[in-house]
């Protein structure tokens, strides 16, 4: 198929395709970013904004606005691109969609899940899930002890169901639990995705391959560091990984004995689009692992919309205004705290 996308996207996929691309040239610049970073309170920031397509969604806030507010007027917006691409969308570009939203869901029901464990208010935890991630019965996750209850009582009739095959056990839920349960459900979750878009072929195919691909090579990277010095043993570490990406399998089986940071560097430097990487971080550290990662990603992301007739533009363009929405989360909270000097730390510019 691939070449010929030409002939037939345009007849189902050129009307949505021109939209993402339209709502892509709305995401903030470079120069927006500067002019964020110089606000003084988070009123300059709303005032900022008012000139951006945030505008409309900021303009009736009244003072004085908190940061949560800005971030939730900002993901609303995310929300609404989302639901109008989707009820626009026909197959299989409507499935594709919806499997963006599921690493949300993961996310919103380990959340609901850990909160519960803590005795934290449901209504409190529901009001912090992404809006992108809801499902009807997701209230009812407080009431499970187990993984079984928890997939028989709430999951079953979830897109997530599938993913929980692995994850059925006895064992009550505890941090350590849930931390591996949201690893095997994202594990299952990014194989699932790259074999559905392997199966769309073509351009997309190719894309989406690359973009999956360093997500679930991120996603072993950050269970390897985050796993040293815990009980997790090192086939229980190596379960965790995805079966595809640059580092399957040989960098797998190197990552599951690492140690250390040092170690899991020396295993990524032998692969050159990681070693750019790490060659940004001091030895031994790993704070700014995370903002490397996300550079990287952002340049992957905007590498897609070079390409034409492919459905690699719509993830993309959601990652970028996720990425957006967590820089201004970072802006408004400098900003919000005084920490004026520390405002470039973590912000990824985009264009």
């Amino acid at each position: 198929m691939y070449g010929f996308e030409a002939m037939t996207f345009n007849i189902h996929g050129g009307y949505l395709e021109a939209i993402v691309r339209g709502y892509r040239s709305g995401l903030l610049t470079a120069s927006d970013y500067n002019n964020l970073c110089q606000c003084e309170t988070l009123e300059d920031i709303k005032m900022h904004l008012s000139a951006t397509e945030y505008g409309p969604f900021l303009q009736n806030e009244p003072s004085p606005l908190h940061t949560t507010t800005i971030v939730e007027k900002c993901t609303l917006k995310l929300v609404d691109e989302y639901k109008h691409m989707l009820t626009q969308a026909t197959e299989p570009l409507s499935t594709f969609l919806e499997y963006i939203t599921y690493g949300h869901m993961i996310d919103n029901v380990v959340l609901i899940v850990t909160g519960t464990l803590h005795e934290r208010d449901v209504q409190e935890l529901l009001e912090k899930c992404h809006p992108l991630g809801m499902f009807d019965s997701i209230a009812t996750l407080a009431v499970a002890q187990n993984m079984r209850e928890l997939y028989r009582l709430v999951l079953v009739d979830t897109p997530l169901a599938p993913y929980f095959s692995e994850c059925i056990t006895s064992e009550d839920l505890d941090d350590m639990n849930i931390e591996i349960m949201r690893n095997t459900l994202y594990k299952a979750y990014l194989e699932d995705f790259y074999r559905f878009c392997q199966k769309l072929g073509g351009a997309t195919a190719e894309i989406m391959s690359d973009i999956l691909a360093f997500e679930a090579d991120r996603r072993a990277v950050n269970i390897t560091i985050n796993s040293i010095g815990t009980e997790l043993t090192r086939d229980d570490r190596r379960k965790l990984y995805s079966n595809f990406g640059l580092l399957y399998p040989y960098g797998h089986e190197e990552l599951a004995v690492c140690e250390d940071i040092d170690q899991v560097r020396s295993v990524m430097e032998k692969y050159p689009p990681y070693q750019s990487i790490f060659s940004k971080l001091s030895y031994g550290e790993s704070q700014m692992l995370d903002k490397a990662f996300y550079e990287e990603e952002v340049k992957r992301l905007c590498l897609a919309f070079e390409q034409q007739f492919h459905y690699g533009v719509f993830f993309a363009y959601m990652r970028l205004r996720e990425q957006e929405i967590r820089n201004m989360m970072w802006i408004s909270e400098c900003v919000a705290q005084n920490q004026k000097s520390r405002v470039h730390d973590s912000v990824v510019f985009i264009f």
